[in-house]
């Protein structure tokens, strides 16, 4: 039975965003999950691999740290799970940020191609291809929002000596920024805009309805918090019994294959967790994009004007 089709292209209110949202995500949580882990593959086995040396590498130094070890033993095996330490934190930072790039793309485009179709008969590969036709701009766009996050920071450090008011300031600012640079990259795939044109495009439209763009993503950023913190509930209470196992029978966690395996899997469920949260977040920012770029413009509402004038004729 075909799901009912959720128009996107309408000027909604602050509530209705919202619930369209929980909608969207509802019918379309497995299609998209699935184009989700279709293209993500390779990169899940490499936040396995970094969660892997991150928790051997804190392991091993929590274990030689609180042992008494021989003085020729215990410098090579601190430098040895230090390197293990070093080298998972820099391969989890270069996966993060080459995920964060695939994925805010991916939830743009599947989005795109949900509205050009109608929510019908479009496949994984098209959206695929639709993010990859937008490749270049996108790594443009990404290094200026490594940029201006880096601008945001220092804005937020300067915030934050102003007593209370500062806080206040300080998230406006931030979710006023979330909701320019989402809103500008959605206008950049769907309409092939270049960065500077779709940021300027981004800008006019989050300017002109600041309180709804700054109030979705705060009401939408502090849900989506509270779903994936009960979604990461289900490794950490696994982490938590194991580790209770672990200190109650004195188990050898150092050279136990068990305890590895089971904290590598825990860590690595967190981070995919973490990466999908991302996807979900450019959602909110798509279905933002089309409300307000409909209420300046009117597009699809004339659209439907002139057709029910034609079929008059």
């Amino acid at each position: 039975m075909q799901k009912k089709y959720i128009e996107l292209r309408i000027n909604r209110d602050f509530g209705d965003i919202i619930t369209t949202y929980f909608d969207f995500f509802k019918q379309n949580i497995k299609k998209f999950t699935n184009v989700f882990i279709s293209y993500n593959g390779i990169f899940l086995i490499g936040l396995l691999i970094a969660s892997y040396l991150l928790v051997s590498g804190f392991i091993g130094l929590i274990a030689y740290d609180s042992q008494s070890v021989g003085f020729g033993d215990s410098a090579p095996l601190d430098e040895k799970y230090t390197l293990y330490l070093i080298t998972g934190g820099i391969l989890f930072f270069v996966i993060f940020l080459l995920v964060g790039v695939l994925n805010y793309s991916l939830a743009s485009s599947y989005m795109i191609r949900y509205e050009a179709s109608e929510g019908m008969d479009f496949t994984k590969q098209s959206v695929w291809e639709h993010t990859k036709s937008r490749l270049g701009s996108t790594v443009v766009f990404i290094i200026l929002l490594i940029m201006i996050f880096v601008a945001l920071m220092i804005v937020a450090i300067i915030l934050a000596f102003i007593p209370i008011l500062g806080i206040f300031a300080q998230y406006i600012v931030q979710y006023f920024v979330m909701s320019w640079l989402g809103v500008s990259f959605f206008a950049m795939l769907r309409d092939n805009k270049g960065v500077t044109e779709a940021l300027g495009e981004g800008w006019k439209l989050v300017t002109s309805n600041f309180w709804k763009a700054v109030g979705v993503n705060f009401i939408m950023g502090l849900l989506l918090s509270i779903l994936l913190f009960l979604a990461l509930t289900i490794p950490g209470v696994i982490i938590g019994i194991y580790t209770f196992h672990v200190v109650e029978n004195n188990v050898d966690y150092a050279s136990s294959i068990v305890a590895t395996v089971i904290y590598t899997l825990g860590t690595c469920l967190v981070l995919v967790i973490s990466v999908y949260g991302q996807c979900l977040t450019q959602f909110v920012n798509g279905i933002l994009y089309y409300s307000l770029h409909e209420k300046t413009y009117n597009l699809n509402t004339r659209s439907k004007i002139e057709q029910i004038g034609n079929s008059t004729e």
